[in-house]
């Protein structure tokens, strides 16, 4: 593992290959990817514990458990569409 001067230098190195400008950028492209990482992880481990399962639906949904389901849609539409921008690149 790198020392406190040995992680200087590193630094200094990205700052020159990248630029000072590029910094918040890269690591906030770091930080998204890492999220969306955690949540499809997750999603898998849900789906894996529940394929003994037998999901029933309820018959009648109340507004707020319809809300709740089209913002869950809506995220997940979100993290579909940057999976595929990161892909992309």
């Amino acid at each position: 593992m790198p020392q406190g001067a040995e992680w200087l230098i590193i630094l200094a190195i990205v700052i020159l290959v990248f630029g000072a400008a590029k910094l918040p950028e890269l690591a906030r492209g770091t930080g998204q990817a890492l999220r969306i990482f955690k949540t499809e992880t997750k999603g898998l481990r849900d789906e894996d514990e529940k394929k003994g399962e037998k999901v029933e639906k309820p018959a009648e949904l109340t507004a707020s458990e319809q809300e709740r389901i089209a913002e869950l849609e809506r995220r997940e539409a979100e993290i579909k569409a940057e999976r595929e921008r990161l892909s992309g690149n």
